[in-house]
């Protein structure tokens, strides 16, 4: 099965997160291990079809560093 969907692909996971916040047009996610930002109705289509992919997120920790981590679908 073919499944379609949009992407803006990134030089990598902290320029996905930059993106999908300045644009405010999709997610950021990890797509076979590439970073990218996918709409969101193009990302639950994917989740729905059983595809593999992970949402990311920037984290605050304690010490107030920022961490990106990532959270599987699929």
């Amino acid at each position: 099965m073919e499944i379609t969907y949009q992407a803006i692909e990134c030089d990598s996971m902290t320029d996905a997160l930059q993106w999908a916040d300045a644009s405010g047009q999709g997610e950021a996610v990890l797509i076979g291990g590439e970073p990218m930002v996918v709409p969101k109705a193009d990302l639950d289509r994917l989740a729905e079809a059983g595809v593999g992919f992970a949402y990311l997120f920037d984290h605050e920790m304690s010490d107030g560093s920022y961490r990106i981590v990532t959270v599987p679908v699929n």
